[in-house]
């Protein structure tokens, strides 16, 4: 058994009698059981064995093309495969500029830090064509991202740098989790985990006194371990609800108002919306009861038991990836001035923890390896979440943090480490997007519907066929990632698959710099040896840390961050925001005009809300049995299908008016698109809403009359593909409406993981030069 590092966890694998053996590193207190989906993702169906090119692209040439996504592949050699994506890089460089390739990846694929997709795909592109057109922020955290510097500080500073787990074990009374605070979200961190404590954790806090209240439609987004109380509250509404909680605190002077006037800046015009001054709308609680459904006293009895005690304001990232989404960040910082409770060990504000397992943990005290990306010449870039708006109406405006830019039009993407087809929202909308690239390359270790949308698919390893070093800013283990086994059929690396792209551009001197990825993994770890050497640490050379498999790196003090330090010593230490203080009001928000994003939090009814076609809410969470999409395929995720469909929940009573009992299928649809899933009929969803996870692979396809829909269960055929502001232009795909039905007719063949038809050689349009 070889060490190894996962997203989710820790990991020593090998192989006895021909099969795939994988354990949790025994240091980890709660293994996370996403580890079982290795063994039988490794030689899976889905897996890409060879060089793919797409008949419609060999045929006709790059350009747009209506049967990307529909089309056939063809089956080519390494040598002429790569010579024709270097020829049309070379075309759609001299012809339009790198500012035409767009450089896409999401940086999940794997935990290691060379293999790292983003720094391998954008040290390619930087290197060989000067740059290319990036993205920023992420599907996570698009609004609060923008938004956390205007009121507080950087997201970093805010999620990674503030309230730990250590803290609330030892001082929180109360944890108001709005969006709850789900172990399936906690327990993966990028670059690896070595320990999962939150369970635990939770655990200790409770026994001693703690109380969790769990806000939000799913009784499951607490573990019981908690002891959590469960507060059912209408989708998208939390902000109201704090509001209502807030009304509650000031006019009956439970507010602190010491610390609002020592550390906060902006009251007063907050305050006029608060108390209806500025809008002859006073938000009690019976008014905010009205919009979120929780009932008027329960509201303010919740408020005032808050008074004198510590608590902790917890925001899951689930809040803002709804329509106006930088409204619930925003309030929940509200709430936590209100109380008094900022940069209190234990208190105030904990936006995302529970979110990530790097969250409400110690920061590493030296430097983790990376690959260093070069420079992008390119300055345009979009919202993340706006690719499928860039593609179809390039030379558009739109507003993005104070800025009008225009999107660029993008010829050819390139993508690695990432699945569009699982974090976007209105697929069938992104498909036509897709389809008015020349070029669409992407590198896969599986067929993802990105890979099958794709013109040229270049098969890429897997993160147990090479070597790496695991290692996370928050994680005190840096591990040696042993390769576990050979690559599957042709697959190649993408270091090496680049280098040879490269080379093809006259560029393999700036990218590779003259280094194999052995040398390059030498010269990243020793960077890491030589600041643990900057701090009087011994480490051993490479080879020695390779041996031992793992090496443990020192941590920072548990301090607090800058709110601990803000609120210590307002005068030498503000806080980066243009007053210096807390930000309950935005003058430079105000400024932007922006109707959707006002200076101040505001309740903004939502446009995407359940309508008498539609009348129930989607909450499409993140799932429980894979990170992301990724190995759908493998045993862990397979094993909890149902009928080989994702499942939806639904409550007795939606499932009773429906003639809808659990097992059945069922089609959720609305004006988008239309998907399957299999009914689970629980009590843990709040009635009115159903919950379908993201992340089962798109699979699509058209029902007996001939409606298109996902024989899967991929909600994002559902969801709406609108920024959630034009402050921040962040997703919006956490919520929607949608009606369900019993699915009678005869069920389609699932064929998510069933790999494309490879035909024969075309006479093709595709040129060399």
């Amino acid at each position: 058994m070889l060490p190894h590092s996962s997203h989710w966890g820790l990991f020593s694998a090998g192989w006895r009698n021909g099969k795939l053996v994988v354990a949790p590193h025994p240091g980890d207190p709660d293994p996370n059981p996403l580890i079982d989906n290795f063994a039988g993702a490794i030689h899976h169906r889905a897996r890409i064995t060879t060089p793919m090119v797409r008949h419609g692209w060999l045929q006709n040439g790059p350009g747009a093309d209506a049967r990307r996504g529909d089309d056939d592949f063809v089956a080519m050699e390494w040598p002429e495969v790569l010579d024709r994506v270097a020829a049309e890089l070379r075309r759609v460089k001299d012809q339009h500029g790198a500012e035409s390739v767009f450089g896409g990846s999401y940086g999940w694929s794997s935990a290691g830090r060379f293999h790292h997709a983003q720094s391998q795909v954008h040290r390619f592109l930087n290197t060989t064509l000067g740059g290319y057109v990036r993205s920023v922020n992420s599907y996570s955290a698009g609004a609060s991202e923008p938004l956390l510097p205007h009121i507080l500080g950087s997201l970093d500073q805010i999620a990674r740098r503030g309230v730990s787990w250590e803290q609330i074990v030892e001082h929180t009374e109360v944890v108001l989790a709005f969006g709850g605070m789900a172990l399936k979200n906690s327990r993966v961190a990028s670059g690896g985990i070595s320990r999962h404590t939150e369970r635990g954790d939770m655990a200790r806090a409770a026994a001693r006194g703690c109380r969790f209240v769990n806000i939000g439609p799913l009784r499951s987004d607490t573990p019981s371990e908690a002891r959590p109380e469960w507060l059912p509250v209408t989708p998208g509404t939390d902000t109201a609800l704090m509001l209502g909680m807030v009304f509650t605190l000031v006019s009956e002077g439970r507010h602190d108002q010491a610390f609002i006037a020592r550390y906060c800046d902006g009251w007063t015009a907050f305050e006029d919306y608060l108390l209806g001054r500025s809008d002859a709308t006073p938000k009690t609680a019976a008014w905010a009861s009205a919009i979120c459904g929780v009932p008027a006293e329960d509201i303010a009895t919740l408020a005032r038991a808050l008074q004198g005690k510590r608590v902790l304001v917890v925001v899951a990232h689930a809040l803002q990836r709804s329509e106006h989404g930088e409204q619930p960040i925003w309030m929940a910082a509200v709430l936590a001035a209100v109380l008094g409770q900022l940069g209190l060990p234990g208190g105030g504000y904990a936006y995302a923890l529970g979110t990530l397992a790097h969250y409400g943990r110690r920061n590493n005290a030296v430097v983790v390896p990376a690959l260093p990306q070069g420079v992008n010449g390119v300055k345009a870039f979009i919202p993340v979440a706006r690719i499928t708006d860039m593609l179809l109406n390039p030379g558009a405006a739109f507003d993005y943090n104070g800025q009008r830019l225009t999107y660029p039009r993008i010829r050819l993407a390139y993508w690695i480490g990432g699945n569009p087809f699982h974090h976007h929202q209105d697929l069938n909308r992104l498909r036509e997007g897709f389809r008015t690239l020349d070029t669409l390359i992407v590198h896969e270790i599986g067929w993802t519907a990105t890979a099958r949308h794709a013109d040229i698919v270049l098969p890429a390893t897997m993160t147990l066929e090479r070597e790496d070093i695991g290692a996370a800013a928050t994680d005190p283990l840096m591990v040696a990632m042993h390769r576990i086994a050979e690559p599957h059929g042709m697959a190649r690396d993408d270091y090496d698959i680049f280098t040879d792209l490269a080379e093809r551009l006259d560029a393999k001197d700036a990218y590779t710099e003259g280094r194999t990825s052995a040398q390059w993994l030498r010269l990243i770890y020793d960077k890491t040896r030589h600041a643990l050497a900057g701090q009087g640490i011994e480490a051993p050379d490479f080879d020695g840390f390779w041996q031992r498999g793992e090496w443990p790196l020192p941590q920072q003090a548990d301090d607090g961050g800058i709110l601990r330090a803000f609120r210590t010593d307002p005068q030498h230490h503000p806080l980066p925001t243009p007053s210096g203080k807390v930000q309950i009001s935005s003058p430079v928000i105000a400024g932007f005009g922006y109707a959707d994003c006002p200076g101040h939090p505001a309740w903004l009814v939502p446009t995407d809300a359940p309508s008498e076609p539609h009348p129930l809410y989607l909450v499409a969470n993140q799932p429980a049995t894979r990170l992301h999409s990724q190995l759908d395929y493998g045993g862990h995720s397979e094993s909890q299908k149902r009928r080989e469909r994702e499942v939806c929940a639904i409550h007795p009573l939606d499932a009773a008016a429906r003639g809808i009992a659990d097992g059945d299928i069922v089609r959720l649809f609305n004006d988008r698109g239309a998907c399957l899933a299999c009914a689970q009929v629980t009590d843990a969803v709040m009635a009115g809403v159903v919950q379908l996870p993201t992340g089962a692979w798109y699979d699509p396809g058209t029902d007996a009359q001939g409606r298109p829909l996902c024989r899967h269960g991929n909600p994002n055929v559902l969801t709406r593909d609108r920024g959630t502001s034009s402050l921040t232009q962040g997703c919006t795909g956490q919520l929607t409406s949608v009606q369900v039905e019993r699915f009678d007719e005869p069920l389609p063949q699932m064929r998510a993981f069933e790999p494309p038809v490879a035909v024969a050689r075309v006479q093709d349009a595709a040129t060399l030069s």
